[in-house]
Formats: C-alpha cells, structure tokens, sequence
C-alpha cells in the first residue's frame, strides 16, 4: 500500500519486532491517535494536581512523583488509525514489515 500524505490508515501489528527500537517506535506511532493523546493529558492533569506528593526535605520541597499510565500496549493483533503525514512516514515504513495497512 502506498502512504500518501493526509490519507488515514488503519494499522494492525501482525507480529513483534525483535529489537527494543521497533517496539519504541510502535508504540510512538500508537500515541499519536488523537483519542489516546487526550486521554494521556487527562491523566498527565490528574498527575500534576492530585497524585504528585509534596513533602519537605531538608527544608526543601520534594515531590515524589507518579509514574505516567501506558495507554497503549505493543501487542499482535492491536491495532490504531492516524492520518500520515510526511514527517512520520520515515517511521511507518520502518516497522512496515510488522504492521498489517488498510484504508480507513
């Protein structure tokens, strides 16, 4: 399937790249949906105001901070829909061969 700027694609992961770079640039392209984006700054929010602890070290204040929620997961058979751009398209055809590319 030929990536044309500004169409929307929909992906599915057919199997796991071997190397921990593919698997970080899978999981990139995963975050770039527009329904995960506004749901991880919900969650990054929620983080600022209510889950970071502050305390007092030292005379100092110290936040002890929360770990960020995953809201994607590299797994076979997930899939997710983003509108290509050309900036991105270096990084698609670069994990191509572990990705399954319909026309949404």
């Amino acid at each position: 399937m030929d990536l044309a700027p500004s169409s929307t694609v929909t992906f599915t992961i057919t199997s796991l790249p071997k190397n921990e770079s593919g698997r970080k640039t899978l999981n990139r392209l995963m975050k770039m949906q527009p329904q995960i984006q506004k749901g991880l700054a919900m969650l990054a929010r929620r983080r600022r105001q209510k889950d970071n602890i502050p305390t007092s070290r030292a005379g100092r204040i110290w936040i002890n901070r929360k770990r960020p929620t995953q809201l994607t997961r590299v797994e076979i058979g997930e899939s997710f829909t983003l509108r290509v751009s050309p900036h991105i398209i270096p990084d698609i055809m670069s994990v191509a061969a572990y990705l399954d590319m319909k026309a949404a």
